[in-house]
């Protein structure tokens, strides 16, 4: 950018602004202007003293626009907490409004508007509670894809109208991906995702603390994942360690099924490794859940960059020490829980190279119930007889994010 052009056009928006009061000034994605100022002017700060330039001159119009002119302002971001402060200051953008995702009710009155212009096979609101049941941490323009996707779906099998079948699809599209069957794995590669995935399936099946399995499958997805297990979080702000650690052992537990079985591992775990990682430094850094480490918290902003992170060399070896312990004993309890059952985790994957796909109630007549209760489950299956038992429920607690556990592809 030419310098100086940034601040210049500042001052024509607010001169044009003003001639046109009253009127409204909207600025979107504001944190491309108004991020946090560094402060170095090192000679090698070019893009960035230009970005602040623009910045300064966005206070100083702010600050000279009288209350009386007519003129609102305006902005969005998706990035609030990296905006500079002088900006948030009162007299600037000091009203802040959060638009968080929808809740259960949000969801049904969304996709009550979505559905109402799809030829349905019934009215909306028979397809919308159960549908806000099943995308926990959809945003609007997701639930506006599955729509779209339902009725995609429908016309691409030549019917007329959109049935729960499409619906269902839909969700698990936009939710895992889309199925690649034009993939073929070899039988080899078949049986170790199988395995996998039942190892996830498994653990989360027999712990106490996991959430209620949807169904999992070994279907190849466009996301380039070979399978996953669907899960339906429970409604939770608040953790327990108890708790994370279960969610831990639940991602291990396909990599453990690969070393039980087959005594060899693959790279298909990446994805669960990666998030057990992140689980295992919130815990010990973030959360305060080390005895060890103690009562701090670093939030991981706070330690990202060279030179940034507020404690000392020891304190960053120790909580290194100390996620690894964590994951090991995770690692460990997992392991336990599928050599105590592995004649159900034999029949899981056994039956999964069969049908590839497997839902609640699949697994439920292979293995028996959980120990623990069905937790909080909504199944995927029997679209109508679901939508039925929802209605007749007192409560259903809303759902935050609907997790899945992707197997990789393995190169």
């Amino acid at each position: 950018m030419i310098g100086g052009l940034g601040a210049a056009r500042v001052r024509d928006l607010f001169k044009e602004g003003r001639k046109r009061s009253p009127c409204i000034i909207y600025i979107d994605e504001i944190d491309a202007i108004g991020r946090k100022r560094s402060g170095s002017g090192g000679q090698f700060d070019g893009a960035s003293g230009e970005s602040e330039q623009t910045l300064n001159q966005l206070l100083v119009e702010m600050d000279g626009m009288a209350s009386k002119e007519g003129v609102i302002m305006l902005a969005s971001t998706n990035r609030a907490d990296v905006l500079d402060k002088a900006l948030l200051r009162p007299g600037r953008f000091d009203r802040h409004i959060l638009i968080d995702l929808p809740t259960l009710e949000e969801r049904k009155q969304i996709f009550d508007q979505h559905l109402k212009g799809i030829s349905l096979e019934k009215d909306p609101e028979f397809y919308s509670k159960r549908l806000a049941h099943l995308t926990p941490g959809f945003s609007g323009a997701d639930i506006a894809n599955v729509c779209n996707e339902a009725a995609l779906h429908a016309a691409r099998y030549k019917q007329n109208i959109v049935g729960g079948k499409n619906l269902e699809h839909a969700v698990e599209r936009v939710v895992g991906g889309t199925e690649k069957r034009s993939h073929v794995m070899s039988p080899r590669e078949k049986k170790v995702v199988a395995y996998h995935e039942s190892g996830h399936a498994l653990v989360g099946w027999m712990l106490q603390y996991t959430d209620a399995l949807l169904k999992v499958t070994i279907v190849p997805r466009t996301t380039m994942a070979l399978g996953f297990a669907q899960y339906m979080p429970m409604d939770k702000k608040l953790y327990t360690k108890e708790e994370l650690f279960e969610k831990m052992c639940m991602a291990l537990g396909g990599r453990a099924a690969e070393a039980i079985i087959f005594n060899a591992i693959t790279t298909g775990a990446q994805n669960d490794l990666d998030k057990v990682t992140k689980m295992a430094y919130s815990q010990i850094r973030t959360y305060g859940m080390s005895q060890n480490v103690g009562l701090v918290s670093f939030p991981e902003e706070e330690t990202k960059g060279i030179g940034k992170r507020p404690y000392s060399k020891r304190l960053t070896a120790l909580i290194d020490e100390e996620a690894r312990k964590l994951v090991a004993s995770a690692y460990l309890k997992t392991e336990q829980v599928l050599k105590d059952n592995r004649d159900k985790l034999e029949l899981l994957a056994e039956t999964l190279m069969k049908k590839e796909t497997l839902n609640y109630n699949d697994v439920e007549k292979l293995i028996g119930p959980p120990p623990y209760g069905k937790k909080n489950l909504i199944g995927p299956e029997e679209f109508e007889h679901a939508v039925n038992e929802a209605a007749g429920e007192k409560t259903v607690p809303q759902q935050p994010a609907t997790e899945k556990s992707h197997h990789n592809k393995t190169n």
